[in-house]
Parts: C-alpha cells; structure tokens; sequence
C-alpha cells in the first residue's frame, strides 16, 4: 500500500504553547506542521519590521525541500497581513491582502460596514492625533470612544467624556501610536486605498458612537464564496465594560440573536470581497433597543478560542484554520468534548496607575492546582519584581496578570473552579509612586 503523502502546513508565530492544539486536528496523521518564525518574532513586539521578517520568512519557504501547502496563523498584526503576503507569493489558498485589511483598518471596515449594513455600523470619524486642532475636528457628539486604526486587545482605547478627556487622551496616543502605527503603513502602501481611506493612516484614530449590550463574537470561515460559521462566543465585560473578563462558549445570547449576528456577518464578509480564509466578528447586542452593532472584524480564528472548542466540542479551531489554508472542506463537529461550558478568563489587576508585583504564583501554588483541576490551563503572565508598565498591549485602564481557562458541566460548576483557582493563585501589586499609566 502507497505511503500517504503528508501535507506541509507552515505556522507564522508559532510557539510551544499552542503547538499541541494544532496536533490535536482530526487527520494529524496526514500533516506535518513547521514553524515559519515564532511568536516571540512577530507579535508583542517593540519595534516591527515587516520587510524583514517577510524576507526571513521567504528564506525559510525557499529553502525547504518539500512542498509547501499551506501557510496559518492565529495571532493579530502583523501576521495576518504577513500571511496573505506570503501565500500570494507561493500561489496558496488565502484571503487578499486587500480583503484583510478591510478587515483590519478600522476605518476602513466601517466605510464597507456602513455600505451593506448601515443599521449595524455605529456613527464614526477619523481623528488625527498630531493635528492641532484634533479635539474640534471630531463630528460625534460627546461621550464616545477612540481607538487607533491598527490595534488589538483594547490597546489605546478610551472612553471619551468631554474635551479634556480627549485631550488627556490624545497626549497619551501621541507617545505611543507609531509602534504599531509605522509599521501599518508599510503594509498599507502596498495596496490601492479608496479616496474616502486615504490619509487615514495607521497613526490615526477611529470616533465612535458609544455602544453596549451583550457582546458576541461568531467565528467562521469563508471558501468558494460559502459562509461557515463553526461556533459563537460570548466575550464578557467588566461591570465598566471597558476590559474583557472572560470569552466562555457556548454563547448564552438566543438563537435568533446569534442568527441575525451570521447573517450581516456574511453580508459585510461578502461585500469586503473575503474568501478562502477564517474570521471571527464582534457584536454588541443591546437588549432594550434589540439592535446589533458590528465591533469590529478579525481576518482569523482567535488563539483565545482554541481550549473552548476542545473541552465543549472535541476539536480545536485550528480544524477549521488548516483544512482552509489547504484548499479542503472542513469537519467539524458539535457537543463531542469532555464538558458543557469554557471559558477563558483574564485576571487583571485594575488601575491607570503603575505598579510592581511583589507576589506572584509559585509553582508548587501552580500544581496544586493541577492536582484539584486537571483541566484547568493557567498562563501567569508577570514575575515577582515586574513593573506593570514593563507589559505590551494593555488596555488603558487594566493590567493582566493571567490567563485562566476553566472548564465545566454547568456555568455554575466552571464558575465555582474559576473563583477556586482564584483562591489557589495570589498576586500582590505594589503602587508605584508617581507612576502613571502611559
């Protein structure tokens, strides 16, 4: 009998700690998997060079001896831009680049969103924070929200109560927008920008209209035109709702809701001209007006996602990611895991203020929690002596200490383990005189 041909799927940002859940994919047997450069060199990063890291990558593809089938990711900027570069180049199934920035412009997105959905796209503008007269440029009336063009995980996001609100704001942007911001634009520059984009650039801001509810998020994919959605997620709010606490699956919101939630996704996936790729797509749904209001889109399954599907369905999302990178249908099925509901949860410790961590888990706290919840997976994110300052990415108004991912028969049950871990894992935060936020 023929020897089956393995087929070579290459991960860009790939790390030891996601690894088992690609393994994890039904036919594993039949794939062989590659590292195409790690996280460490394409996300949280200082300073970003796109064309180099590109050119390392091309390096890597070049020299490999075997054929090269499919490129994935999971993580946000640069790599799903990266990734649609690349399989351009090597003529492999992937959404354009010119569709995921679509995706990824925020201003961008809203204009296509508005064009399909109008009913769905909250009022907004662009804002320019090195424009001196940035505060009276704005066309919202106050409160609103800004956040950058290019970001992710709430960074640089403000809640916007008045003009010295913004102005505080602004000064904070400034400082910080062009890490993420430059290297944007050396993305941006390689596609045509419609006259209603242009000049809105990555070291600028969206304005929008403030919107709340019940926050969803479907996750899908898109081949041959054909809108597959394979979950939904609810991403719970603090009380503020301004920092998420946990994305837990299944989603609670009713069905006719999450129905509504696919149908404008695939509407406005349609309309960017999205294909042969994953996404996954936020909304608001506010239960006193019933409307339903696009967040944002992300051009890619969410690494924060993965344990949910294993421990409710049997599968990570990752089936789905690399049966589409590859050209193929996917199979993936509903209600064969081990538990009900999962959740992962962030702890985060609540403050504009710095801080140093003068206690953190130990590992023998970090076993015993393993022994009593062996299912239970926990990323500490500082070590004893951090600054919190010395964290990327954070939203303005939080720190996170840890990743928590629980899992239960009931949501009351996962719930309990969540709060036990919590009892089991202490953190201690130190003030740091003087130190702000910035």
């Amino acid at each position: 009998m023929a020897k089956l041909q393995r087929r070579n799927v290459f991960v860009l940002g790939y790390d030891e700690r996601h690894g088992p859940d690609l393994l994890q994919i039904s036919d594993v047997d039949r794939v062989e998997f590659h590292p195409l450069l790690r996280s460490d060199e394409v996300v949280y990063q200082h300073n970003y060079v796109i064309d180099k890291k590109l050119d390392k990558a091309r390096r890597i593809l070049r020299s490999f001896s075997g054929s090269v089938d499919a490129i994935v990711c999971h993580w946000d900027f640069p790599a799903t831009s990266m990734t649609a570069i690349l399989c351009e180049e090597w003529g492999l199934p992937s959404p354009t680049l010119h569709a995921v920035l679509k995706c990824s412009h925020k201003y961008w997105s809203r204009i296509e969103q508005q064009k399909i959905v109008p009913e769905n796209t909250p009022a907004f503008c662009a804002l320019n924070p090195f424009d001196e007269s940035a505060v009276a440029s704005v066309t919202l009336d106050y409160p609103f929200w800004i956040k950058p063009i290019k970001g992710y995980g709430s960074m640089l996001g403000f809640r916007i109560n008045g003009p010295r609100d913004l102005a505080r704001a602004l000064k904070i942007v400034r400082q910080k927008i062009r890490r993420i911001g430059d290297p944007f634009n050396t993305i941006l520059i390689r596609v045509d920008l419609p006259p209603e984009v242009e000049g809105v650039d990555g070291n600028c801001m969206i304005a929008e209209e403030l919107i709340h509810g019940h926050e969803i998020a479907p996750e899908g994919s898109v081949q041959r035109g054909r809108f597959h959605a394979h979950g939904m997620i609810d991403m719970v709010r603090d009380h503020n709702h301004k920092s998420f606490l946990r994305y837990e699956y299944p989603s609670r919101a009713p069905l006719a809701i999450q129905q509504r939630a696919l149908e404008v996704a695939e509407k406005v996936l349609q309309q960017i001209g999205f294909d042969k790729g994953c996404f996954n797509m936020e909304f608001f749904w506010d239960k006193e007006t019933d409307k339903l209001w696009i967040i944002e889109i992300n051009p890619r399954i969410s690494q924060s996602h993965c344990y949910q599907f294993e421990k409710v369905d049997g599968m990570s999302n990752h089936e789905i990611a690399v049966h589409v990178a590859l050209g193929e249908q996917p199979h993936f099925q509903h209600g064969k895991g081990p538990y009900k509901h999962a959740a992962e949860f962030l702890l985060r410790h609540y403050s504009q203020e710095d801080g140093i961590v003068v206690r953190a888990p130990l590992d023998e706290e970090l076993e015993q929690l393993k022994t009593l919840q062996p299912d239970t997976n926990v990323r500490v994110k500082v070590n004893k002596g951090q600054y919190l300052s010395s964290l990327v990415d954070q939203d303005a108004y939080s720190y996170v200490l840890a990743e928590i991912k629980v899992a239960g028969q009931t949501e009351h049950e996962m719930l309990a383990k969540y709060h036990q871990a919590l009892g089991l894992l202490p953190f201690e935060i130190r003030p740091v005189e003087g130190g702000r936020k910035e």
